[in-house]
């Protein structure tokens, strides 16, 4: 015999149903009690209670994650996942890639000079990425107007000089999008990837690219004709190679049967030399990338738009371009701002004017010269001595008001 209530016993016959004089005398006897008449007037209320209102002929609302998309705050990379719905499928190689880009910190330029970049003399270009069919970041290009007074028909990024009510580069960049090429301002559609270091222009603008990426695929070019003649895109990853391809592929142009491909390299460069400081000439170099358009009168990209290109695709990708960027002996970024600062007559009376004090244009060249440990050892001698000659200055001060009393 197995245990009580074991589940290998026969279920328990179920009780006999009341009769119906038991049924009345029960509900009669229950009605009596104050809990019952408590739950009768309960239930009451419950049934004249009335329906919500089910508006069946509405439309269903549509839902969107633009407002759920931006840039983290952490460096810990982009929630590609919420956004999903609205790019193409991404690759694992560009979810890299925009994850790179908006954990990027530039350095700070006005630190490692010592004075403050001018702001009259900035400008911004916006660095517009987004994601293609095939899952691959691009970028767009457009071709500027051939009745403008300044790099005429040259293909760039869209951009201009800052503007006093702008707040900072981000602003800038994104107001000169809009007026050139239509593309909105609104940070849900476009967020912020980063910001770069500064780049020199040949006419001493200082320009800052701004890095973001578009969401919104059902936007539409509105083109500034005065500005810009046409639009089109780029893949970023083709900046980094050459055009010579390798066993696997890799380094082969974009655009591989056009026939400005077959005759011209798809990327050349143009070396030439500069003056430094005390008389020095220092190796330069600008390079060219074809763009598969010059039979439609579309030009490469050149000089500084193809030298911020290289250096965005170099962060987003985590890897040197296949070719040599620079010459050797070539000077760094912040030896050729020091030396501009110092020898371009604009540049130094912006930077004076707008810093309201006097600059030691001595540090600025011993930087330009690659003396920077020099100009260590004679920040922390001043430091020192300003220290102790204000240790100094309070001692008089104390033994002149002591004498008084």
């Amino acid at each position: 015999m197995g245990p009580k209530n074991s589940p290998l016993d026969s279920p328990p016959t179920p009780p006999p149903p009341p009769s119906e004089s038991e049924s009345e005398s029960k509900s009669e006897s229950e009605s009596s009690t104050p809990k019952s008449r408590h739950r009768q007037r309960t239930r009451t209320r419950t049934r004249r209670r009335p329906k919500p209102f089910i508006n069946n002929d509405a439309k269903p609302r549509l839902t969107t994650n633009f407002l759920t998309y931006h840039r983290p705050r952490s460096s810990s990379g982009l929630q590609l996942s919420r956004a999903a719905g609205h790019i193409p499928s991404l690759t694992q190689q560009a979810k890299t890639c925009l994850r790179n880009l908006a954990a990027y910190h530039a350095p700070d330029y006005a630190s490692a000079l010592s004075v403050r970049l001018p702001r009259s003399r900035s400008a911004a270009v916006l660095v517009a990425l987004f994601v293609g069919r095939a899952g691959d970041v691009y970028v767009l290009l457009s071709r500027r107007s051939s009745t403008l007074r300044t790099y005429a028909g040259d293909t760039s990024l869209p951009g201009g000089k800052v503007d006093p009510e702008d707040k900072s580069m981000e602003d800038t960049a994104r107001r000169e999008a809009f007026e050139e090429i239509g593309l909105p301002m609104d940070r849900r559609k476009v967020p912020l990837l980063c910001t770069l270091e500064p780049f020199l222009a040949r006419n001493d603008l200082i320009v800052t690219p701004v890095v973001v990426l578009i969401l919104d695929y059902t936007l539409q070019p509105i083109l500034n004709k005065d500005e810009v003649t046409s639009l089109f895109s780029h893949p970023l990853h083709s900046f980094l190679d050459d055009g010579t391809t390798t066993a696997g592929g890799i380094g082969a142009p974009p655009y591989p049967h056009e026939p400005e491909a077959l005759e011209v390299p798809y990327h050349s460069t143009e070396d030439f030399v500069v003056s430094g400081p005390r008389g020095v000439e220092w190796p330069a170099r600008v390079h060219r990338f074809l763009t598969g358009r010059e039979a439609g009168g579309v030009k490469p990209v050149f000089g500084l738009t193809a030298s911020i290109l290289i250096r965005v695709a170099e962060i987003a990708y985590q890897r040197q371009a296949g070719f040599e960027v620079m010459p050797k002996g070539a000077p760094t970024s912040v030896q050729r701002f020091a030396w501009a600062l110092c020898s371009r007559s604009g540049l130094r009376e912006a930077v004076e004017s707008e810093m309201g004090r006097r600059v030691d244009w001595e540090v600025v060249l011993k930087i330009a010269e690659g003396k920077e440990e020099e100009c260590m050892v004679e920040w922390q001698g001043k430091e020192e001595r300003e220290r102790r000659g204000g240790m100094w200055k309070r001692w008089v001060s104390g033994r002149g008001r002591r004498s008084k009393l």
